[in-house]
Formats: C-alpha cells, structure tokens, sequence
C-alpha cells in the first residue's frame, strides 16, 4: 500500500485534471451511444477505480470510448431499445475478455508496427484538436475526440458562422494560461508547480462564467455550453440512476453476437492504448498485457451489472494523465474516486465549468501528440516508416480511429510482402562456366514468391547444371516445393542436371 502513494505528490494534480477531462467525455459518450447519461459517468468511475485497481497499466486511463459508441447505439436498437437487455451483452462481454486474458491474447498489440503506433498517436493528437476547435469556439455537438457521430472533417463545416464571443473569449485567455503556466510561471517559482495549469485555467474559466452571469462582463454562456452532470434531489433519486442487467435476455442469440464484438473491439483498442501509453510514458515501463484484458474484463462486468457503458483503455485521458505529470496508477483511481464524490457532493458546481475551457486543456494535450517536429522525423526515417505513419494519421482524421489503424496496417503489410517479393532467392553463376547455375533460397520462401522462382528457373539454358540450396531456408511453402518438384521431374527433357541441397526441402525433392 505505501508504494502505491510513493507518487501522491505528483499523481494527485494529474489526476485532478483527467476528472475534468473525463467528466465531459463520459457525458458526451453516453449521449452519443444512445444510453442514459449517468451510464457514462458509472464507466468513468469503474474504469478508474475498479480497473485502475486491477490493471498492471502504470499510466493508463480507463472508461467509456467512442470506439464503441455506435456499436453500442446499434445494440441498445437490436434488442429493442432495452438498456437492461444490453447490459447483460456488457456482462458477458467482461467474461469472454476475463477469459482472453487467461488465455493469453494480449500480445496482440506488439504485431503493429511502430510506424502505425506513432501515426495513431499523432492522429488521435490531430481529432483532439480538430473536435475541440467547435467547443472552443461555442459550437454546441458532441464533446471529445472519442464522440461518435460524424467524422472530423464533417464537423467543421459550419465552425466559423456560428462562433460565440464568450466561449472564444473563455477559450483563449484558457489557452494563454496554459502556455504561460508550463513555459514561464512554472519554471520560475515553486507555487506554480504545485497548481496544475490546467486546474488554475478551470477555476478561471468557472470564474469568466460567473462574471458572464452577473452581467459583469457582456457576453453569457448557453446552457450547452457547460458541463452538463445530471443533479439528484436525494439519496433515492441518485440511487435510481443505477440499473441492473435482465438477465432474461440470456434466452436471445443476439445478446451473444453484441457480447462477442463488443469483446473484440474493446480489446483491440485497449491493447492499442496500452502500446501507445507505454510509448509516452516517461520510464518506459511495460504494461502486462494479459493482467490489462482480465482488469477490462473485469471492469466491464462490474460496469454492465451497475448500469454503466462498457469501458476500454482510453488514449485521450492516458495521454492528458502523462502529459500533466502522473507516475502511477494511483492517479487513475484517483480519478475514479473524484468522479464518485463530485457527482455525489458537488455536480452543481461542476455545471458551472465552461465547456471551452475543458477543449481548450485538450487542445494542448492534442497539440503535444501531434507535434510538426514528429512528420519531420518520421520522414527522415525514410518512406517506409512514413507512409504506414502518414497513412495511419489520414485514415484516424478522415474515418475513425479503428478504421484508420486498419488503413495504416494494411500499408505496413503492403511495404513487408515487397520486401517479401524482391528477395526469395540469390542466383549465383560460376565464373569458370557460365552452365553453372546455383539457386540459394532465402530463410522465409512463400507462394507469393513461385512467380519469380518459376520465371528463373524457366531462363536456365538447356545443358545447365543447377545446384538449389536450402540449407538455410527455415521455412518454404508448399507451393514452392511442387514448382521445385516439377522442374527436376522435366530437368532430364533438357539435359539439365539438377541437385539439391537442404534438409528443409521436402524429401520427394531429394
């Protein structure tokens, strides 16, 4: 227990700000996904207390994503609207994650590339900024990167024409609070290293918003311009926010199928954001990734049976919880804890923090994952490292995160088979006689490469002797080997003289 707050000092401050990070984006996500408001807020605190607790993740954040949310609004309408029906998928999503991790599927993650990591980095970095931009500027719509609906571009049609002087006001003097507060004012003086900046731009846009009201200053918010957590009038009232599982739908295939792709996909991207957060995180330290799915499967049963979204590793507060100084897991829980008590205690005082200000923590979060330096040196690793990363980067901004992942890894597969192709074998001919033909294969020859194999052997001249060599071939496919086959069985038609070497080969050959 005393080495869980060896690093109180600093993951208290983080996790102050990931409350206020999170809070927003587990309402925005619950209202994107079609469920209750307060299921959002349940995930957000399950996430940091149930599966900070159980998580091997020294950095990693947990709680609703908008990975799932349409998945989630066409579940919620596939068993009829019921959100009691699909809390109980949620439940049995939780076990089959419990048993994945069991069984030793969380190295799915180490088989993408770096290229692709670091392009979803800064193309999760490039959405924060861009579905910031309509909350910086006052534009009502859904409050995070990891909302659902329309893609990024789409959201910025009509950003311009419908600005709002208090939230651009609110915005930028956030901003340049920001800046000033890690640039200039931390650096000089011991106080302001132990405020968080983006706690003083919190208290300062809650500040800007009373003077709005009182009519101090002559500009207001509107109502969904705020924080928006919903307030109970009692103990029962709040007590009834919570749901539980009908465990009746248990009868219907289909609470199986969500299950199952729910399962799926809160894995994937879970597994995606632990390899992304170990990236950033300061002391390179390496999440288990077996003990992370079992800690989501875990969440996710404890989520689906008290009423709440299914939860994943999330980057957006990962990154926010790294980027304001965390150093263990504490400062997830911690978040998880404030969430608890504030909408308990204080969720009329949380109603009264601007939205801009919020988007504007995040736009500098974003700004410090997708840094210009980062195109630039990922350029000058050469074309195959950037194009998986710059694809990876178009395809997050111009579809969605999975999607864009998939672009990216189909790029990075596209870039290893023409690796694969241009070297299958070596041909060496003896200087002395030119009719001497030796054929070394490579230590990987798959059917992708017969084309090229069977073109060489086809240009030997008649009267050759060929020697075909695969001693050090650990792995040639069958389709190879019949090609092989082949040409020693018409070798004798052309008085080709055809010997070969290596255990490898298939016994017929030798």
């Amino acid at each position: 227990m005393r080495a869980l707050f060896q690093s109180f000092k600093q993951d208290l401050p983080a996790s102050i700000v990931v409350f206020f990070v999170a809070v927003p984006l587990c309402l925005g996500i619950a209202l994107a996904s079609g469920a209750p408001l307060f299921s959002g807020i349940i995930a957000g605190i399950v996430g940091g207390i149930v599966v900070g607790g159980a998580s091997g993740s020294p950095l990693g954040v947990s709680g609703p994503a908008a990975g799932l949310a349409v998945i989630v609004l066409g579940a919620i309408a596939t068993l009829g609207g019921s959100w009691e029906g699909f809390l109980v998928a949620v439940v049995l999503a939780g076990v089959l994650q419990l048993a994945m991790g069991f069984a030793g599927l969380g190295g799915i993650a180490y088989y993408f590339p770096s290229s692709v990591i670091k392009g979803m980095l800064t193309g999760i970095g490039l959405l924060i900024i861009i579905k910031q931009l309509p909350f910086a500027i006052g534009i009502a719509g859904q409050s995070s990167e990891e909302s659902g609906g329309s893609t990024a571009f789409a959201q910025l049609d009509h950003m311009l024409q419908r600005m709002a002087p208090s939230a651009v006001l609110i915005s930028a003097l956030s901003l340049m609070l920001l800046i000033a507060w890690e640039r200039w004012l931390a650096p000089r003086a011991k106080i302001f290293r132990l405020i968080p900046g983006p706690l003083a731009a919190v208290a300062t846009g809650m500040l800007l918003s009373a003077l709005m009201t009182s009519g101090a200053i002559p500009f207001s918010l509107a109502a969904n311009q705020l924080v928006a957590i919903p307030v109970a009038g009692s103990v029962s009232e709040f007590l009834g926010q919570f749901a539980t599982p009908d465990f009746s739908f248990l009868q219907r295939a289909d609470v199986y199928v969500i299950a199952a792709v729910l399962a799926i996909i809160a894995s994937i991207e879970t597994l995606l954001c632990v390899e992304a957060t170990d990236r950033l995180d300061p002391l390179k330290r390496i999440t288990p990734t077996n003990r992370e799915l079992k800690a989501q499967g875990l969440g996710n049963i404890v989520s689906g049976l008290i009423g709440g979204l299914p939860v994943t590793q999330v980057i957006v507060r990962s990154s926010a919880n790294i980027a304001f100084g965390a150093r263990s897991k504490l400062s997830a829980m911690m978040h998880g804890v404030l969430i608890l008590l504030c909408v308990i205690a204080i969720p009329s005082l949380l109603n009264t923090i601007p939205l801009a200000t919020l988007a504007s923590i995040l736009l500098v979060v974003g700004y410090k994952l997708a840094k210009p330096a980062l195109f630039k040196q990922m350029y000058q690793h050469g074309w195959e490292q950037f194009a998986p990363f710059a694809a990876t980067v178009v395809g997050i901004v111009a579809t969605d995160l999975l999607r864009g992942i998939g672009i990216g890894f189909a790029v990075a597969v596209v870039i290893i088979l023409r690796h694969n192709l241009r070297n299958p074998f070596s041909l060496a001919e003896h200087a002395s006689d030119s009719m001497d033909y030796r054929i070394q294969l490579a230590e990987e020859v798959s059917f992708l490469n017969k084309g090229q194999i069977l073109a060489k052997l086809q240009s030997i001249p008649n009267d050759a002797r060929v020697v075909i060599d695969g001693t050090h071939s650990k792995v040639i496919d069958f389709d190879v080997l019949e090609i092989l086959r082949e040409f020693r069985a018409s070798a004798s038609s052309r008085n080709i003289a055809v010997n070969v070497h290596g255990a490898i080969l298939n016994p017929n050959l030798q």
